[in-house]
């Protein structure tokens, strides 16, 4: 990186406030050049399409295109424009649709200006930054994986276990009162969620993974 070819960025936000506050801070480093602001994400793209900029600071709560609607679509056109995703939310379902859409970064709007430079020169060559509060919910995320079984319904747990016992559907929607189709739904449902093709192999699932 030489001071010669400064690293243009774009800011992408809907307030004016906030705009021209990060415009007012680029201007404090020599390495860094302003080269648009867009109110919208379909005002982003069009600006990417103009200036083909090196790194966006993008806000992610905006009207009609949302910041990781918008980043997905200037990764899918611009795989060289790296993003950096500039918010004053740091709910987990927010980090994981910025970073999953394509985001290199993650940070809170409170971030010192210092630490915000750096992000954009870490971006520009290709390295992650991340917010504590955005690896924090990726953690979380990740101690969320689905549990095999977890979203089976009370019926359908009720129904397995009936198949564990040996039932066939005839048998099943007589001690449960119910039609041969419900029961056949039902099934159907369970061997879905266990990601099995077989009334048998659901079985053995259920069994190997104490889901009854």
């Amino acid at each position: 990186m030489s001071d010669k070819v400064p690293i243009q960025v774009l800011i992408v936000d809907d307030h004016a406030v906030v705009r021209s506050g990060l415009s007012a801070f680029l201007m404090i480093f020599e390495d860094l050049e302003l080269v648009g602001e867009a109110a919208s994400g379909a005002e982003a793209i069009r600006m990417c399409e103009k200036y083909h900029p090196h790194v966006i600071l993008m806000d992610l709560i905006m009207p009609i295109m949302d910041g990781a609607a918008t980043i997905r679509a200037i990764r899918e056109r611009w795989a060289d424009i790296q993003v950096i995703a500039l918010t004053s939310f740091k709910e987990d379902e927010l980090v994981q649709d910025a970073l999953q859409a394509g985001a290199i970064g993650y940070l809170l709007k409170n971030v010192s200006a210092d630490e915000l430079a750096n992000a954009i020169r870490a971006a520009h060559i290709g390295r992650p930054t991340l917010a504590p509060e955005a690896a924090q919910a990726l953690i979380h995320a990740a101690k969320r994986q689905p549990i095999l079984g977890d979203d089976l319904t009370p019926r359908e747990k009720e129904i397995l276990g009936l198949m564990v016992e040996g039932l066939s559907n005839p048998d099943i929607a007589e001690r449960l009162y119910v039609s041969r189709s419900t029961v056949k739904f039902h099934v159907s449902n369970i061997l879905s969620k266990l990601a099995v093709e077989s009334r048998t192999e659901a079985v053995a699932v259920a069994l190997q993974n104490n889901l009854i």
